[in-house]
């Protein structure tokens, strides 16, 4: 399959602006809500939410950041090509609307690790998921909660999310 643009740099920031819109909707008490983005791509997104929803309702909103890799059901197939990533999460998550955010939600794997993950800094309210991209293959009953685009594709297709932040450029492709 040749490579396919999902979302180009405009079309992703527009996004990340509706589900900012979308989480403070939902959430009325938007000074408890925390956000925790899942490395790698995760982190930056739920960044450039914190900041939406910040700019919108003068509040500060807390950014963690979270790597699952430890709680992953498959460590022991992956052994040594698993890549440790930083956990920051400096507040208490007790008590609040913790929002996850991911850049692909496919199985449900990860999202799975991070709610085991989260058990381990305390107890939330409320647990909240945000994927930039839903595709279509899951594999348990797991759902975000805010979605910027849901697409459906072969189990063999790979999305890729890049974030300037990491990759110097904005977009969403599939092959």
């Amino acid at each position: 399959m040749a490579e396919k643009l999902l979302m180009d740099k405009d079309e992703m920031a527009r996004t990340l602006k509706r589900i900012a819109s979308e989480i403070i909707e939902s959430n009325k008490k938007v000074k408890d809500i925390v956000l925790i983005g899942i490395q790698n791509r995760g982190v930056p997104l739920a960044e450039r939410l914190a900041k939406l929803i910040s700019s919108s309702e003068k509040t500060e909103v807390p950014v963690g950041t979270l790597d699952v890799s430890l709680h992953r059901d498959d460590i022991i197939k992956k052994g040594a090509g698993i890549n440790m990533k930083k956990t920051d999460i400096p507040f208490s998550i007790d008590g609040k609307t913790v929002i996850l955010v991911d850049d692909v939600i496919s199985a449900g794997r990860t999202i799975r690790a991070a709610l085991d993950s989260l058990s381990d800094f305390g107890r939330a309210e409320k647990i909240e998921l945000v994927a930039l991209i839903d595709r279509d293959c899951r594999e348990l009953p797991i759902h975000p909660d805010f979605t910027g685009k849901k697409i459906s594709t072969l189990q063999s297709d790979s999305v890729k999310v890049n974030v300037a932040e990491i990759d110097g450029v904005d977009k969403v492709i599939v092959k």
